[in-house]
């Protein structure tokens, strides 16, 4: 079993929806941070919707292709991402509104960049998913 497939298995266990995303957040985030541009996608739904700079992008495999300039040589030439819950509201059963502080951290000494993100996940089959992003 692969570490992704343990880490979701993990996931699947936790106690509450906020503990699962939390550490489907901190999955994705180490898929940013090790290269791989399937690991940090793996959080969106196929049908997601991303909205940032004044652009949509409609599909996983849209975002996916919106985020591949920044996955160059076997890393991420943005820096390190991190997450910080800002906060949650439960809207249903099966979905979840997150607020989170994003931070890029250069490995050049560069300052930090930081914004915020409202995202909505779905509790889908194979775990919480965001469906819609919206990133500043």
């Amino acid at each position: 079993m692969s570490a992704t497939m343990l880490i979701w298995a993990a996931v699947a266990a936790a106690a509450t929806p906020q503990a699962q995303v939390e550490a489907v957040m901190a999955d994705s985030a180490a898929g940013w941070n090790a290269g791989d541009l399937a690991r940090f996608t793996a959080i969106y739904a196929p049908d997601a919707v991303y909205a940032a700079g004044g652009e949509v992008a409609r599909g996983k495999e849209a975002i996916a292709a919106r985020y591949s300039k920044s996955f160059v040589g076997g890393g991420n030439v943005r820096g390190r991402l991190s997450f910080t819950p800002v906060m949650w509201r439960p809207l249903s059963a099966v979905h979840l509104l997150h607020v989170a502080r994003w931070t890029l951290t250069s490995t050049g000494g560069a300052t930090p960049q930081s914004g915020l993100t409202t995202l909505l996940f779905e509790r889908r089959k194979e775990g919480w998913r965001i469906i819609s992003d919206h990133s500043s």
